[in-house]
Protein backbone atom coordinates (compact mmCIF):
# COMPACT_ATOMS: atom_id res chain seq x y z
CA UNK A 1 0.00 0.00 0.00
CA UNK A 2 1.54 3.46 -0.82
CA UNK A 3 1.44 5.82 2.08
CA UNK A 4 3.38 8.88 1.10
CA UNK A 5 2.74 10.68 -2.29
CA UNK A 6 3.96 14.61 -1.44
CA UNK A 7 2.95 16.84 -4.49
CA UNK A 8 3.48 20.41 -4.41
CA UNK A 9 2.34 22.80 -7.33
CA UNK A 10 5.04 24.28 -8.52
CA UNK A 11 4.50 26.38 -12.18
CA UNK A 12 6.87 28.50 -13.54
CA UNK A 13 5.70 31.97 -14.54
CA UNK A 14 4.14 31.97 -18.17
CA UNK A 15 6.97 34.24 -19.36
CA UNK A 16 10.76 35.41 -17.29
CA UNK A 17 13.02 37.66 -19.31
CA UNK A 18 15.69 34.97 -19.79
CA UNK A 19 16.89 34.82 -24.12
CA UNK A 20 15.10 31.15 -23.57
CA UNK A 21 11.83 32.48 -22.80
CA UNK A 22 11.65 34.74 -25.48
CA UNK A 23 9.18 32.11 -27.38
CA UNK A 24 6.29 33.23 -24.98
CA UNK A 25 5.35 36.03 -26.96
CA UNK A 26 6.25 35.18 -30.40
CA UNK A 27 4.46 33.06 -32.98
CA UNK A 28 6.20 30.16 -35.14
CA UNK A 29 5.10 29.35 -38.76
CA UNK A 30 4.73 25.09 -38.47
CA UNK A 31 7.20 25.14 -41.46
CA UNK A 32 10.26 22.47 -40.93
CA UNK A 33 8.30 21.79 -37.66
CA UNK A 34 9.32 18.24 -36.56
CA UNK A 35 7.96 15.77 -34.16
CA UNK A 36 9.43 13.28 -32.33
CA UNK A 37 7.73 9.93 -30.25
CA UNK A 38 4.20 10.36 -31.66
CA UNK A 39 6.02 9.83 -35.30
CA UNK A 40 4.26 12.94 -36.56
CA UNK A 41 5.77 14.16 -39.87
CA UNK A 42 7.88 10.84 -40.84
CA UNK A 43 7.89 9.18 -43.90
CA UNK A 44 6.31 5.69 -44.81
CA UNK A 45 8.69 3.27 -43.80
CA UNK A 46 9.78 1.59 -47.14
CA UNK A 47 13.32 -0.26 -46.15
CA UNK A 48 14.26 1.65 -49.56
CA UNK A 49 16.90 4.09 -48.57
CA UNK A 50 19.12 5.57 -50.99
CA UNK A 51 22.67 5.64 -48.70
CA UNK A 52 23.73 5.96 -44.96
CA UNK A 53 24.53 9.01 -43.31
CA UNK A 54 27.11 8.40 -40.06
CA UNK A 55 25.83 10.79 -36.87
CA UNK A 56 28.65 10.02 -34.74
CA UNK A 57 28.39 10.74 -30.44
CA UNK A 58 30.29 11.63 -27.48
CA UNK A 59 30.07 11.26 -23.87
CA UNK A 60 31.12 9.52 -20.56
CA UNK A 61 29.44 5.91 -20.78
CA UNK A 62 32.25 4.60 -17.84
CA UNK A 63 33.24 6.66 -14.95
CA UNK A 64 31.17 9.01 -12.81
CA UNK A 65 29.50 10.76 -15.49
CA UNK A 66 28.08 7.88 -17.22
CA UNK A 67 24.66 8.18 -16.05
CA UNK A 68 24.33 11.37 -18.24
CA UNK A 69 26.47 10.03 -21.34
CA UNK A 70 24.10 5.98 -21.00
CA UNK A 71 20.99 8.30 -21.34
CA UNK A 72 22.03 10.39 -24.29
CA UNK A 73 23.13 7.61 -26.39
CA UNK A 74 19.89 5.60 -25.38
CA UNK A 75 18.17 8.54 -26.00
CA UNK A 76 20.03 8.74 -29.65
CA UNK A 77 19.67 5.25 -30.74
CA UNK A 78 15.58 5.35 -30.04
CA UNK A 79 15.11 8.63 -32.12
CA UNK A 80 17.34 6.87 -34.70
CA UNK A 81 15.73 3.51 -34.71
CA UNK A 82 12.01 5.06 -35.38
CA UNK A 83 13.41 7.29 -37.85
CA UNK A 84 14.78 4.73 -39.80
CA UNK A 85 11.68 2.22 -38.87
CA UNK A 86 10.22 5.10 -40.60
CA UNK A 87 11.74 5.58 -44.08
CA UNK A 88 14.95 7.52 -43.02
CA UNK A 89 15.93 11.53 -43.85
CA UNK A 90 14.69 11.88 -47.03
CA UNK A 91 15.34 8.11 -47.65
CA UNK A 92 18.57 8.44 -46.60
CA UNK A 93 19.54 5.41 -43.20
CA UNK A 94 21.05 7.24 -40.55
CA UNK A 95 24.00 5.45 -38.73
CA UNK A 96 24.63 6.31 -35.06
CA UNK A 97 28.12 5.68 -33.84
CA UNK A 98 28.77 6.91 -30.21
CA UNK A 99 32.17 6.96 -28.61
CA UNK A 100 33.16 6.99 -24.96
CA UNK A 101 35.06 10.35 -23.55
CA UNK A 102 35.04 9.32 -19.77
CA UNK A 103 33.95 12.87 -19.00
CA UNK A 104 37.81 13.66 -20.17
CA UNK A 105 38.80 16.26 -22.92
CA UNK A 106 41.69 14.68 -24.68
CA UNK A 107 39.83 11.48 -24.51
CA UNK A 108 36.83 13.30 -26.31
CA UNK A 109 38.84 14.46 -28.93
CA UNK A 110 40.85 11.42 -29.61
CA UNK A 111 37.32 10.28 -29.92
CA UNK A 112 36.14 12.73 -32.17
CA UNK A 113 38.96 11.95 -34.27
CA UNK A 114 38.09 8.34 -34.56
CA UNK A 115 34.32 9.43 -35.26
CA UNK A 116 36.22 11.29 -38.44
CA UNK A 117 37.81 7.88 -39.39
CA UNK A 118 34.37 6.45 -39.54
CA UNK A 119 32.89 8.45 -42.00
CA UNK A 120 31.08 10.70 -39.40
CA UNK A 121 29.18 13.64 -40.93
CA UNK A 122 27.75 15.41 -38.05
CA UNK A 123 28.13 15.49 -34.39
CA UNK A 124 25.48 14.88 -31.79
CA UNK A 125 28.15 15.54 -28.70
CA UNK A 126 29.64 15.63 -26.58
CA UNK A 127 27.28 14.94 -23.11
CA UNK A 128 29.47 17.12 -20.57
CA UNK A 129 30.65 20.70 -21.06
CA UNK A 130 34.18 20.72 -20.81
CA UNK A 131 35.16 17.72 -23.62
CA UNK A 132 32.26 19.80 -25.29
CA UNK A 133 34.18 22.67 -25.12
CA UNK A 134 37.74 20.82 -26.64
CA UNK A 135 35.60 18.93 -29.34
CA UNK A 136 34.07 22.14 -30.76
CA UNK A 137 37.55 23.95 -30.99
CA UNK A 138 38.25 20.77 -33.50
CA UNK A 139 34.58 21.03 -35.18
CA UNK A 140 34.90 24.60 -36.22
CA UNK A 141 38.16 24.23 -37.97
CA UNK A 142 36.84 21.07 -39.93
CA UNK A 143 33.44 22.87 -40.34
CA UNK A 144 31.78 19.97 -38.65
CA UNK A 145 27.88 20.62 -37.79
CA UNK A 146 27.77 19.86 -34.09
CA UNK A 147 24.92 20.33 -31.97
CA UNK A 148 25.31 19.08 -28.49
CA UNK A 149 22.09 17.94 -26.20
CA UNK A 150 23.58 18.74 -22.81
CA UNK A 151 26.78 20.28 -22.70
CA UNK A 152 25.56 23.94 -21.04
CA UNK A 153 28.91 26.19 -20.88
CA UNK A 154 28.27 29.26 -22.83
CA UNK A 155 31.54 28.05 -24.60
CA UNK A 156 30.04 25.24 -25.92
CA UNK A 157 28.43 26.85 -29.07
CA UNK A 158 30.94 29.79 -29.32
CA UNK A 159 31.25 28.57 -32.82
CA UNK A 160 28.65 29.35 -35.55
CA UNK A 161 29.03 25.61 -36.39
CA UNK A 162 27.64 24.46 -33.11
CA UNK A 163 24.27 24.54 -31.51
CA UNK A 164 22.74 23.01 -28.53
CA UNK A 165 19.22 21.79 -26.99
CA UNK A 166 19.59 22.17 -23.40
CA UNK A 167 19.54 25.26 -21.46
CA UNK A 168 22.52 26.95 -20.95
CA UNK A 169 24.22 27.57 -17.61
CA UNK A 170 23.75 31.40 -17.11
CA UNK A 171 20.26 30.87 -18.43
CA UNK A 172 19.87 28.20 -15.91
CA UNK A 173 21.11 30.10 -12.69
CA UNK A 174 18.71 33.47 -13.91
CA UNK A 175 15.70 30.90 -14.23
CA UNK A 176 16.61 29.85 -10.98
CA UNK A 177 16.57 33.13 -9.36
CA UNK A 178 13.26 34.01 -10.58
CA UNK A 179 11.30 30.98 -9.89
CA UNK A 180 12.73 30.77 -6.42
CA UNK A 181 11.45 34.38 -5.90
CA UNK A 182 8.33 34.66 -8.08
CA UNK A 183 6.98 32.16 -6.19
CA UNK A 184 7.53 33.03 -2.88
CA UNK A 185 9.83 29.33 -2.37
CA UNK A 186 12.51 31.01 0.38
CA UNK A 187 13.65 34.49 0.95
CA UNK A 188 17.06 33.63 2.02
CA UNK A 189 19.37 31.12 0.37
CA UNK A 190 22.33 29.61 0.34
CA UNK A 191 24.47 28.18 -2.44
CA UNK A 192 27.07 25.02 -2.39
CA UNK A 193 28.55 25.10 -5.77
CA UNK A 194 31.96 23.71 -7.45
CA UNK A 195 34.35 26.65 -8.15
CA UNK A 196 36.22 24.03 -10.02
CA UNK A 197 33.42 23.19 -13.02
CA UNK A 198 32.73 25.35 -15.47
CA UNK A 199 28.57 24.39 -15.25
CA UNK A 200 28.26 24.81 -11.60
CA UNK A 201 30.04 28.23 -11.77
CA UNK A 202 28.43 29.72 -15.09
CA UNK A 203 24.98 29.08 -13.06
CA UNK A 204 26.39 30.06 -9.26
CA UNK A 205 27.59 33.56 -11.15
CA UNK A 206 24.37 34.43 -12.29
CA UNK A 207 21.96 33.01 -10.07
CA UNK A 208 23.85 35.78 -7.47
CA UNK A 209 23.22 38.62 -10.22
CA UNK A 210 19.80 37.60 -10.51
CA UNK A 211 18.69 37.21 -7.11
CA UNK A 212 20.14 40.79 -6.12
CA UNK A 213 17.06 41.97 -8.79
CA UNK A 214 14.73 39.82 -7.15
CA UNK A 215 15.25 41.21 -3.94
CA UNK A 216 16.71 37.53 -2.84
CA UNK A 217 19.17 37.40 -0.16
CA UNK A 218 22.11 35.09 -0.60
CA UNK A 219 23.27 34.79 2.75
CA UNK A 220 26.04 32.01 2.07
CA UNK A 221 28.05 31.10 -0.84
CA UNK A 222 30.23 28.07 0.07
CA UNK A 223 32.85 26.43 -2.55
CA UNK A 224 34.49 23.00 -3.30
CA UNK A 225 36.29 21.67 -5.88
CA UNK A 226 36.77 18.81 -8.09
CA UNK A 227 39.83 18.00 -5.35
CA UNK A 228 37.84 18.14 -2.03
CA UNK A 229 34.35 16.74 -2.82
CA UNK A 230 33.35 14.31 -0.52
CA UNK A 231 33.47 16.16 3.31
CA UNK A 232 30.85 18.87 2.97
CA UNK A 233 31.06 19.66 6.76
CA UNK A 234 32.45 22.63 6.54
CA UNK A 235 30.01 24.07 4.41
CA UNK A 236 26.85 22.19 5.87
CA UNK A 237 27.77 24.48 9.21
CA UNK A 238 27.94 27.73 7.15
CA UNK A 239 25.08 26.99 6.06
CA UNK A 240 23.11 26.49 9.11
CA UNK A 241 24.99 29.67 10.50
CA UNK A 242 23.16 31.50 7.97
CA UNK A 243 20.12 31.23 8.45
CA UNK A 244 18.96 30.09 4.91
CA UNK A 245 15.75 28.74 4.58
CA UNK A 246 16.72 27.42 0.92
CA UNK A 247 20.24 25.48 -0.20
CA UNK A 248 21.01 26.32 -3.96
CA UNK A 249 22.69 23.46 -5.48
CA UNK A 250 23.87 24.17 -9.05
CA UNK A 251 26.10 20.96 -9.09
CA UNK A 252 26.05 17.20 -10.43
CA UNK A 253 23.98 14.52 -8.73
CA UNK A 254 27.22 12.36 -6.95
CA UNK A 255 28.15 15.21 -4.55
CA UNK A 256 24.33 16.74 -4.39
CA UNK A 257 23.62 13.03 -2.79
CA UNK A 258 26.42 13.35 -0.43
CA UNK A 259 25.62 17.03 0.75
CA UNK A 260 22.23 15.71 1.63
CA UNK A 261 22.85 13.14 3.55
CA UNK A 262 25.76 14.62 5.37
CA UNK A 263 23.49 17.66 5.94
CA UNK A 264 20.65 15.09 7.55
CA UNK A 265 23.50 13.83 9.91
CA UNK A 266 24.40 17.42 10.96
CA UNK A 267 20.46 18.32 11.44
CA UNK A 268 20.58 20.95 8.72
CA UNK A 269 16.38 21.94 7.79
CA UNK A 270 15.99 23.42 4.34
CA UNK A 271 14.41 23.65 1.18
CA UNK A 272 16.88 22.25 -1.41
CA UNK A 273 16.53 23.60 -5.21
CA UNK A 274 18.92 22.77 -8.29
CA UNK A 275 18.85 22.76 -12.14
CA UNK A 276 19.01 19.45 -14.36
CA UNK A 277 22.59 18.14 -13.13
CA UNK A 278 20.42 16.66 -10.28
CA UNK A 279 19.07 14.37 -12.43
CA UNK A 280 20.23 11.23 -11.37
CA UNK A 281 20.16 11.86 -7.64
CA UNK A 282 17.33 9.23 -7.06
CA UNK A 283 19.42 6.43 -7.90
CA UNK A 284 22.33 7.53 -6.39
CA UNK A 285 20.99 7.84 -2.93
CA UNK A 286 19.98 4.07 -2.82
CA UNK A 287 18.56 3.72 0.62
CA UNK A 288 18.51 6.57 1.54
CA UNK A 289 16.19 7.81 -1.09
CA UNK A 290 14.14 9.23 1.74
CA UNK A 291 16.00 12.43 1.66
CA UNK A 292 15.15 13.57 -1.53
CA UNK A 293 11.77 14.22 -0.88
CA UNK A 294 10.66 17.51 -1.63
CA UNK A 295 14.01 18.18 -4.18
CA UNK A 296 12.78 20.46 -6.35
CA UNK A 297 15.01 21.45 -9.77
CA UNK A 298 14.28 23.59 -13.01
CA UNK A 299 14.13 21.01 -15.57
CA UNK A 300 12.55 21.29 -19.46
CA UNK A 301 11.33 17.00 -19.19
CA UNK A 302 10.00 14.69 -16.31
CA UNK A 303 8.98 11.29 -17.11
CA UNK A 304 5.83 11.13 -15.20
CA UNK A 305 4.58 14.19 -17.23
CA UNK A 306 1.14 13.05 -18.59
CA UNK A 307 1.08 14.99 -22.43
CA UNK A 308 0.65 12.42 -24.81
CA UNK A 309 4.93 13.05 -26.12
CA UNK A 310 6.31 12.47 -22.71
CA UNK A 311 3.63 9.35 -22.09
CA UNK A 312 5.02 8.76 -25.94
CA UNK A 313 8.86 8.72 -25.67
CA UNK A 314 8.66 7.64 -21.65
CA UNK A 315 6.68 4.37 -22.93
CA UNK A 316 9.16 3.51 -25.72
CA UNK A 317 12.21 3.81 -23.99
CA UNK A 318 11.35 1.53 -21.24
CA UNK A 319 10.52 -0.97 -23.95
CA UNK A 320 13.60 -0.44 -25.44
CA UNK A 321 15.70 -0.20 -22.26
CA UNK A 322 14.35 -2.98 -20.01
CA UNK A 323 12.01 -0.52 -18.51
CA UNK A 324 14.64 2.41 -17.48
CA UNK A 325 12.83 5.52 -17.07
CA UNK A 326 14.78 8.13 -18.76
CA UNK A 327 15.85 11.27 -17.20
CA UNK A 328 16.29 14.69 -19.24
CA UNK A 329 19.53 13.85 -20.80
CA UNK A 330 17.64 11.30 -22.33
CA UNK A 331 15.49 13.09 -23.80
CA UNK A 332 17.93 15.83 -24.96
CA UNK A 333 19.48 13.13 -26.94
CA UNK A 334 16.68 12.68 -28.68
CA UNK A 335 15.71 15.71 -29.65
CA UNK A 336 18.43 16.44 -30.92
CA UNK A 337 18.01 13.52 -33.27
CA UNK A 338 14.78 14.89 -34.86
CA UNK A 339 16.37 18.35 -34.58
CA UNK A 340 19.28 17.40 -37.07
CA UNK A 341 16.14 15.22 -38.80
CA UNK A 342 14.11 18.41 -39.20
CA UNK A 343 17.36 20.72 -40.34
CA UNK A 344 18.15 18.01 -43.22
CA UNK A 345 14.78 18.17 -44.24
CA UNK A 346 14.36 22.07 -44.71
CA UNK A 347 17.75 22.00 -46.19
CA UNK A 348 16.39 19.13 -48.72
CA UNK A 349 19.27 16.93 -48.03
CA UNK A 350 19.29 14.14 -50.25
CA UNK A 351 22.68 12.60 -50.84
CA UNK A 352 24.28 10.85 -48.06
CA UNK A 353 27.09 11.13 -50.19
CA UNK A 354 27.80 14.97 -49.21
CA UNK A 355 30.30 16.06 -47.82
CA UNK A 356 30.75 17.15 -44.16
CA UNK A 357 31.17 20.70 -44.49
CA UNK A 358 29.00 20.99 -47.11
CA UNK A 359 26.15 19.81 -44.91
CA UNK A 360 27.42 22.03 -42.02
CA UNK A 361 26.94 24.66 -43.83
CA UNK A 362 23.58 23.60 -45.11
CA UNK A 363 22.51 22.60 -41.46
CA UNK A 364 23.57 26.13 -39.46
CA UNK A 365 21.46 27.94 -42.19
CA UNK A 366 18.12 25.28 -41.67
CA UNK A 367 18.65 25.55 -37.85
CA UNK A 368 17.36 28.79 -37.27
CA UNK A 369 14.28 28.45 -39.65
CA UNK A 370 12.63 25.04 -37.82
CA UNK A 371 10.87 24.25 -35.05
CA UNK A 372 10.94 20.82 -33.67
CA UNK A 373 8.06 19.42 -31.23
CA UNK A 374 10.19 17.81 -28.78
CA UNK A 375 9.65 15.81 -25.38
CA UNK A 376 11.61 18.72 -23.89
CA UNK A 377 9.38 21.34 -25.08
CA UNK A 378 9.04 23.23 -28.40
CA UNK A 379 12.16 24.39 -29.70
CA UNK A 380 14.00 27.05 -32.14
CA UNK A 381 17.08 28.47 -32.60
CA UNK A 382 18.81 31.63 -32.80
CA UNK A 383 21.87 31.97 -34.68
CA UNK A 384 23.81 31.97 -31.61
CA UNK A 385 23.25 28.74 -31.17
CA UNK A 386 21.02 28.47 -28.50
CA UNK A 387 17.73 26.82 -28.20
CA UNK A 388 14.37 28.71 -27.32
CA UNK A 389 11.68 26.59 -25.37
CA UNK A 390 9.99 26.96 -22.03
CA UNK A 391 11.40 25.10 -18.52
CA UNK A 392 9.57 23.54 -15.83
CA UNK A 393 9.91 23.39 -11.82
CA UNK A 394 9.55 19.68 -10.87
CA UNK A 395 10.05 17.80 -7.41
CA UNK A 396 11.01 15.22 -6.17
CA UNK A 397 8.22 12.86 -5.04
CA UNK A 398 8.70 9.58 -2.39
CA UNK A 399 6.78 7.15 -1.99
CA UNK A 400 6.59 4.34 0.44
CA UNK A 401 5.65 0.72 -0.27
CA UNK A 402 4.23 -2.30 0.88
CA UNK A 403 7.55 -3.62 1.98
CA UNK A 404 8.55 -0.64 3.73
CA UNK A 405 11.55 0.01 0.94
CA UNK A 406 10.61 3.81 -0.89
CA UNK A 407 10.89 5.21 -4.03
CA UNK A 408 11.50 8.42 -5.56
CA UNK A 409 10.09 9.91 -9.13
CA UNK A 410 10.06 13.25 -10.62
CA UNK A 411 7.08 14.89 -10.87
CA UNK A 412 6.41 17.50 -13.00
CA UNK A 413 4.69 20.22 -11.31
Amino acid sequence: MKVSKKILALSLAACMTVPFLAGCNSSSSNEGTSEGADGAGASAASGDFTGTLVIGGIGPVTGGAAVYGNAVKNGIQLAVDEINAAGGVNGIKLEFNFQDDEHNEEKAVNAYNTLKDKDMKLLIGTVTSNPCIAVAAETAKDNMFQLTPSGSAVDCVANDNAFRICFNDPNQGIASAQYIAQNNVASKVAVIYDSSDVYSTGIYEKFVAEASVQNLEVVAAEAFTSDSKTDFSVQIQKVQESGADLLFLPIYYQEAALILQQADKAGLSVKYFGCDGLDGLIDQLGADVGLAEGVMLLTPFAADAKDDKTVAFTTAYKAAYNGEVPIQFAADGYDAVYAVKAAMEKAGITDASISASDLCDALKAAMTEITVEGVTGNITWTADGEPTKDPKAMEIVITENEDGTKTGTYAAL
